[in-house]
């Protein structure tokens, strides 16, 4: 079974789902904020060279963190959507192919904040 760890900066809210989009002012629309992009085009060259995009269908994605205390601890459901749409536009994979879960928590007042995203290719069950 393939797998592969990543560990990114926890760089902020910006990577969630409320905040990872901008407002134009002078059009109608929303766009990717650019310190959102540029953490998923980081995530996106860490996850290029294991080429999952050959593995077995679907893969899961799971996300645990390392936090300076609680109240800069995101939800980790939140940050879902922007890693894998950066998975996404990475590898071609469609996001439908991913099945997401939370990981672990930790609280850690003296280290960076640190997201640890494993992604793994399935196992077959057997029938029966």
């Amino acid at each position: 079974m393939n797998s592969i760890t990543i560990e990114m900066p926890y760089i902020g809210s910006c990577i969630t789902v409320n905040h990872y989009l901008g407002k134009r002012k002078s059009h109608y629309g929303f766009y990717v904020k650019g310190e959102t992009q540029a953490w998923k085009d980081e995530l996106g060259w860490k996850i290029k060279s294991a080429h999952i995009e050959d593995w077995r269908l679907p893969l899961k994605v799971q996300c645990s963190g390392q936090f300076k205390d609680k109240r800069s601890q995101p939800d980790l459901s939140n940050l879902s959507k922007v890693i894998l749409d950066a998975i996404e536009e990475t590898t071609g994979v469609n996001d439908s192919n991913f099945r997401w879960r939370d990981g672990d928590i930790t609280i850690d007042k003296t280290a960076d904040p640190i997201l640890l995203i494993i992604i793994e290719e399935t196992t077959r069950t057997p029938p029966g």
